[in-house]
């Protein structure tokens, strides 16, 4: 595709074109046209070639463009980025079902959406091989006398506000897949998962987000892309008008293996590397340094190497980030480590859990190698480390599994040197029984289906996790990968060939993720690359510690303060939104006209919870699941009974640490067997999906007739036990869509102890923040959300108290005093969030098959732990009974809520016929005029009034923004380097002057 301007007095306008050749290749005609909006919003239209006016147009970069990385607002101004040469690296699995193909970028250009000012040719320099130029060599008269004009009164490229960007996305470091789409940025037991589940392996909208590093800028794009209809946006992936882009390093090599002996021919394999670096920390090596609030890492890098024959294929991952304390080093910094930790333990501790329960929750166990030395700042930072390492075991004993090796890679290398790391590594006691436990993924090629599966990772870390850990890594990887050979070809262990490419892959791999962070290649890479230690390989290390220290010291300060603007990070830094002039209309409209093509259908939904203290079913489950003895239910007809039912349980199993790492599923079985055999006598229900954290589960039961009008459904789980690394608490949540409603079920189980009312509110914002389901879902994204839980919040007041009020049904008193009503009032927890009124009696604590609470020596206070929480438009969702059944096999008494739901049911042939009347409406030209000049003349309603523009109604108006007269991104070579991000900001935004009329 080409790109294209049309430059019209107060309406600019660019435009992404197919070409002939494209569509000779079988891509449809389509074009992508970006207009000025309001602010720092663009409008974006998804046409027909032919919708498209193209006399006049100017071509704006005579090479192709391979795709668009994203709007970005910088200085006031918009600029479209698009990808202008690429190359591909190569197929990571050439005999896979899809192809997983992945290109390089290496030029990138940036067009401004409102502003003619830094137009020119500066970006149309090639800078790549001269294959990728080929280029239509006759340029129209107008264009000709355009790039004229440009080259000669338009600002160098010194002096464009992008270049700083432009640097760092033409640096070589970027990967996408082309079209056919597939998840780059996802390790290959993640992408087999999805498939196993059913989910198209090609929609763009999955992919994990800790590696795309352009999601900020392509997020209005992606949500552009949602707004289109599904043939739409098949067109519009197949155009790859969108590229996402990870960082860090990708290669891949054929290798030729001896051939088995049932055949004379050699095979050919392929062995790959992925090296994929973390956004949420990004930054230069002495302006990002250990951890976030959040628990992300500086230099957080997934690596995973991936060897590929016509039969299988061999998956192995590893991690590597910086050090997660809080930890810097300031000032003017040369050959020495002058490191200052900037929190004590106490504040350090919550973020350092957080970043090993992020780890955890998505490696499932984590052996740490830290390979800090024992002189200048790294014994500091290494004691400390190790100091936080134990508190996290000690606090979470054998539920998370997280164990170290320390090991100083300089001392054995002056004592041994290099060669002897490539056998003590692998034999270290605690990397041995890791690698033993943790395994590694392989697949055969005929089904994508598992054979082995690896259930843990290595987390190696330096001091930058550079050098050394990359050095580390290596071993490692090779170490696995010769384990997996053995067992199916011994022959292959001693290939050197494929030894060749696996060096030259993470030598590639270390030098390029030390460009990124550190400004040069990586040391040690000579002896990565040839097995030995040379003098040029000295020399050339000497070297590139000498260019990281200027470096570091004197040019990373507008490195940062570029890659802070390109993810987002500046708080006072606009984020670019679109409207679509087609496609949002046609939306309002049929939001206007609902009752045409739209009924309502009324649903009962029952959610329950229970608390089941670990013990197996005693007692029959009719009292609590079917109700009938409530009044203004009892008289209901079979038919009139819920049609969904959300029950949720806590510990379903006896929360020790033996169930805590593994789970008996035997527990859940008996108790779906005991749900079956109730719900069988009182209708025709299935149970239509279930989920299991340890204790915590989760059944959806549905009435058979429905079932087949549910879409979407998913389920998953989100950790908050022990610092998040275990899950005895947590949260099990099931979603779905009926209809055109969607739905949202949890159920969960809190932090617990009288006092603990912090610990239970950080504990639901983990869980609401924190639990995700695909495509970007939360929580929020639901219609309809109901929580059936042990909250665990306790009443204020003494046991005494407490039992008289509730025996003699005064719940008045109890309520004033309940710990979450009061952190409801106080906004704490579950804003946007009602429940029913309570007027049964305290559900906990309860001696067994009694009506008596707690007897026992602890003679804990009653308290309503077991609630039922739920949100949604009130004309909606309406509660009809909140009560709790009197089932005595437990120490809790179990509680159930009774919803009416009215869903919105679409007439899906009706609201199409009418989609596209408005559509043609909307898109109706005369002869003498194009849709694509109609729509530029929309007025744009978005609902945002101000004074200058009542209504929200406005049309495009832009006013040329001053040029500082320095170069923002320059650093101060007398000062210190800083990460404060509105500081960096401060100096990029532009010297604006004032004039009163």
């Amino acid at each position: 595709m080409h790109l294209w301007l049309r430059d019209t007095p107060g309406q600019r306008t660019l435009i992404l074109l197919t070409t002939s050749e494209d569509e000779s290749r079988g891509l449809p005609p389509r074009a992508l046209v970006f207009r000025p909006g309001r602010g720092s919003q663009a409008v974006v239209e998804f046409l027909r070639k032919n919708d498209v006016d193209r006399d006049g147009l100017i071509k704006l970069s005579s090479r192709p463009v391979e795709g668009c990385l994203g709007l970005i607002n910088v200085e006031g101004d918009i600029f479209l980025i698009v990808v202008t040469s690429a190359t591909v690296v190569g197929n990571i699995r050439p005999s896979a079902v899809n192809a997983e193909v992945i290109s390089r970028i290496h030029e990138i250009a940036f067009y401004c959406l409102n502003s003619s000012r830094f137009d020119g040719p500066y970006d149309d320099t090639p800078s790549t091989p001269s294959s990728f130029d080929a280029v239509d060599s006759i340029l129209s008269r107008d264009q000709q006398s355009y790039n004229s004009f440009a080259a000669s009164s338009q600002p160098s490229i010194y002096e464009h506000p992008c270049a700083p960007l432009k640097k760092i996305l033409s640096s070589g470091t970027f990967y996408y897949a082309p079209y056919p789409y597939w998840d780059l940025s996802s390790r290959l037991s993640e992408r087999l998962k999805r498939q196993r589940d059913g989910m198209n392996v090609h929609d763009m909208a999955t992919f994990d987000p800790r590696f795309i590093w352009n999601e900020y800028i392509a997020r209005s794009l992606l949500d552009f892309r949602e707004r289109l209809s599904s043939e739409e946006r098949m067109e519009f992936d197949r155009c790859q008008f969108l590229i996402l882009a990870i960082q860090g390093y990708v290669g891949a090599f054929p290798v030729a293996l001896p051939a088995p002996p049932s055949s004379g021919s050699p095979v050919i394999a392929t062995i790959g590397l992925i090296s994929r670096l973390g956004w949420k920390r990004a930054g230069t090596r002495f302006n990002t340094r250990g951890v976030d609030d959040e628990g992300n890492v500086a230099n957080f890098v997934e690596s995973e190497t991936i060897f590929s024959t016509s039969e299988t294929t061999f998956s192995y991952v590893q991690v590597r980030g910086s050090v997660p304390l809080f930890w810097e080093q300031q000032g003017i910094q040369t050959f020495g480590h002058r490191i200052q930790i900037t929190r004590p333990p106490q504040a350090t501790q919550p973020a350092f859990e957080r970043h090993f329960a992020q780890l955890v929750d998505e490696y499932e166990a984590v052996h740490v190698i830290n390979l800090l030395g024992q002189k200048e700042g790294e014994a500091l930072i290494s004691s400390a480390y190790n100091q936080h390492l134990q508190t996290t075991i000690h606090a979470t004993g054998d539920y998370a599994d997280i164990s170290v090796t320390n090991f100083d890679f300089h001392s054995e290398v002056r004592m041994r040197g290099h060669d002897s790391l490539v056998s003590t590594v692998p034999r270290l006691d605690g990397v041995r029984r890791s690698s033993e436990q943790f395994g590694f993924l392989t697949c055969s090629f005929d089904s994508d289906e598992p054979v082995t599966e690896q259930r843990g990772l290595f987390r190696t870390n330096c001091l930058d996790c550079l050098d050394r850990t990359n050095f580390v890594q290596d071993i490692i990887s090779r170490t696995t990968l010769e384990q997996f050979l053995f067992n199916i070809n011994q022959i292959w262990v001693n290939s050197g060939g494929l030894w060749t490419s696996h060096r030259e892959l993470w030598a590639e791999s270390g030098d390029a993720l030390s460009k990124i962070y550190a400004g040069t290649g990586a040391l040690n890479t000579s002896f990565t690359r040839t097995g030995k230690r040379t003098l040029a390989g000295v020399l050339s290390d000497a070297t590139k510690s000498v260019s990281r220290a200027y470096i570091n010291n004197f040019q990373d300060k507008a490195k940062q303060t570029a890659i802070d603007m390109f993810l987002g990070n500046i708080s006072s830094q606009p984020q670019v939104l679109i409207f679509d002039p087609i496609h949002d209309s046609v939306r309002a409209a049929l939001r206007e006209r609902v009752a045409e093509y739209s009924t309502r259908k009324t649903l009962t939904i029952f959610a329950g919870t229970y608390n089941l203290n670990g013990r197996p079913p005693s007692e029959p489950l009719h009292a609590w699941l079917f109700p009938e003895a409530e009044k203004d239910y009892s008289s209901q007809m079979a038919s009139d009974r819920p049609d969904i039912l959300a029950v949720g349980f806590q510990e379903i199993v006896p929360l020790n640490a033996q169930q805590i790492i593994q789970a008996d599923p035997a527990k859940k079985r008996e108790w779906e067997a005991q749900i079956q055999k109730t719900i069988e006598k009182r209708g025709n229900y299935l149970i239509f999906r279930s989920e299991q954290l340890v204790g915590t589960a989760l059944f959806v039961i549905v009435k058979s007739e429905l079932a087949g009008s549910l879409r979407n459904v998913e389920a998953a789980t989100r950790k908050t036990g022990l610092r998040g690394m275990a899950g005895n608490k947590g949260a099990v949540a099931i979603r779905f869509d009926y209809h055109d409603t969607s739905f949202c079920f949890l159920t969960a189980h809190l932090a617990a102890g009288h006092p603990n009312v912090m610990e239970r509110n950080n504990d639901y914002h983990t869980i609401d923040s924190g639990l995700r389901f695909t495509k970007g879902r939360n929580i929020k994204s639901h219609d309809v959300v109901i929580w059936a839980a042990d909250t665990n919040y306790r009443i204020d007041l003494e046991n005494p108290e407490v039992r008289s009020y509730a025996t003699s049904g005064n719940f008045k008193r109890l309520i004033e005093a309940d710990q979450l009503i009061d952190a409801m009032h106080a906004n704490e927890v579950f804003s946007s969030y009602r429940e029913g009124s309570l007027t049964f009696p305290p559900t906990y604590r309860y001696d067994l098959y009694s009506d008596n609470y707690d007897t026992s020596e602890k003679q804990r206070i009653p308290a309503w732990t077991d609630r039922i929480l739920y949100r949604g438009l009130p004309t909606y969702l309406r509660l009809v009974s909140y009560s709790r059944a009197e089932l005595r096999g437990s120490d809790h008494r179990p509680v159930y809520a009774i919803f009416k739901c009215d869903v919105l049911v679409i007439d899906v042939a009706k609201k199409n016929a009418l989609q596209d009347e408005i559509l043609r409406q909307l898109t109706a030209t005369d002869g003498d005029e194009s849709l694509e000049e109609k729509l530029s003349r929309t007025i744009i309603d978005d609902g945002l009034p101000d004074d200058q523009h009542p209504d929200g109604i406005f049309s495009a108006d832009f006013t040329p923004v001053l040029s500082s007269s320095t170069n923002p991104f320059d650093s101060d070579a007398t000062s210190a380097a800083s990460s404060s991000e509105e500081e960096l900001y401060r100096q990029v935004r532009p010297i604006s002057t004032t004039s009163s009329s």
